[in-house]
């Protein structure tokens, strides 16, 4: 006698099974979470946001790096709590590597402010920018490498992280330093060019 047992369709699984088939590789359980849960995850990285792209990417990123790194993946929580978590952290990043960013260009915009387009200004703008070339080197080597990835490769902070082999945080770290450091050595800067 042949029993035929009936599987449950992806989309009636629990969250808790959808976890066990996850953990076993199961391509059909990644895609059912993925359809369960990818509008509900970018609303809430958009709400943060409030920018549609980089919601989007944001969520569309962290799914892509789920499967990648499922191996290593362990959901000891809610698969909801998880997913939730795991966005607001990255929008946290996001927002940090943001404003590590916006320092940076407000640091190029007081330099550029600082001078005008004469031909001795252009002269004491270039010697600046060759002597702010020279304090990045005054960086530790990590710390610098980090910044040149970022600044000069314009390379993303998880893109950083993956290439060096460290997390996003000791990223965003290497980075809030090099900055502090060459604002302080910035300012030291055009306070002398200014007063030349």
């Amino acid at each position: 006698m042949v029993i035929i047992v009936k599987m449950k369709k992806f989309c009636d699984l629990t969250d808790v099974e959808l976890i066990e088939l996850f953990e076993k590789d199961s391509i059909s359980a990644f895609e059912e979470i993925y359809n369960r849960y990818w509008l509900k995850l970018y609303a809430a990285a958009y709400k943060r946001l409030k920018e549609r792209e980089t919601a989007k990417e944001i969520v569309q990123d962290f799914f892509t790096g789920l499967w990648i790194n499922r191996k290593q993946v362990k959901i000891v929580t809610s698969l909801q709590g998880y997913l939730f978590t795991s966005i607001r952290y990255l929008v946290l990043n996001y927002k940090r590597a943001e404003a590590v960013r916006n320092s940076y260009s407000e640091i190029l915009l007081m330099v550029n402010n600082s001078f005008d387009n004469s031909t001795e200004e252009n002269y004491y703008y270039k010697e600046l920018l060759e002597r702010v070339e020279v304090e990045v080197t005054h960086l530790p080597p990590k710390c610098r490498n980090v910044f040149e990835l970022s600044r000069n490769q314009y390379k993303t902070n998880k893109e950083i992280a993956l290439l060096l082999g460290i997390s996003e945080k000791t990223v965003e770290n290497h980075l809030t330093k090099a900055l502090r450091f060459l604002k302080v050595h910035l300012n030291i800067l055009v306070l002398f060019f200014l007063l030349r």
